[in-house]
């Protein structure tokens, strides 16, 4: 199986994560793609809202996608979320993987890959699949300024979708439309929990 992480506080997920994960998905002929909501990220933001609840919108967001799945590795396992850690228990629980695991990641997470915790070991575990956050972005310049070396990658270019998880909070906060940013499930959710009020 060839398989693709996406990890993420998504917090909320929305359609820019989902339009990401298809174009990756197509532009790799990628099996599976597994979101990874976090359950507590080394940094923190000061309004996310609890683990469980971006579990369930994650599980909203990706059903009738049947190459979409979304993983509790991270919830289970609770403590601090290390990307590191968390591909190295996936390749013990799925055995039949045909290659390195593929590694969703923009362009702006990338730039500050050097301070992730054991880098060089993750990369020797997965690709990074490096998806442009802006038009025209010079993506050797980008490698030129981090210092881990000898690493696989591929980029994708996608269309880009400017939407953000923090717009929408702040959309929310404001009592204003979220439609079509996430998908109804998921709009109803936070509607139905009361989130990011």
């Amino acid at each position: 199986m060839k398989l693709c992480v996406y990890f993420g506080t998504f917090n909320p997920i929305h359609t820019a994560h989902l339009a990401v994960a298809e174009g990756v998905k197509e532009q790799l002929n990628i099996d599976k793609v597994f979101f990874i909501p976090a359950y507590n990220p080394p940094h923190r933001q000061n309004d996310l809202v609890d683990p469980i609840d971006r579990l369930n919108m994650a599980k909203l967001a990706v059903c009738g996608n049947k190459s979409f799945e979304v993983s509790d590795i991270e919830y289970k396992r609770e403590g601090k979320s290390y990307t590191y850690i968390t591909i190295k228990e996936l390749m013990k629980i799925i055995p039949n993987l045909s290659e390195k695991i593929d590694f969703i990641i923009g362009t702006d997470a990338f730039s500050h890959i050097d301070s992730w915790y054991e880098v060089k070991k993750l990369s020797k575990l997965v690709r990074f699949v490096i998806i442009p956050r802006e038009e025209n972005f010079d993506t050797e310049h980008l490698f030129e300024r981090i210092e881990l070396k000898d690493f696989d990658y591929a980029v994708v270019n996608l269309p880009f979708i400017d939407i953000s998880s923090s717009y929408i909070r702040k959309l929310i906060k404001e009592g204003k439309s979220i439609k079509y940013l996430v998908s109804d499930e998921v709009a109803d959710y936070i509607k139905n929990n009361g989130l990011y009020k």
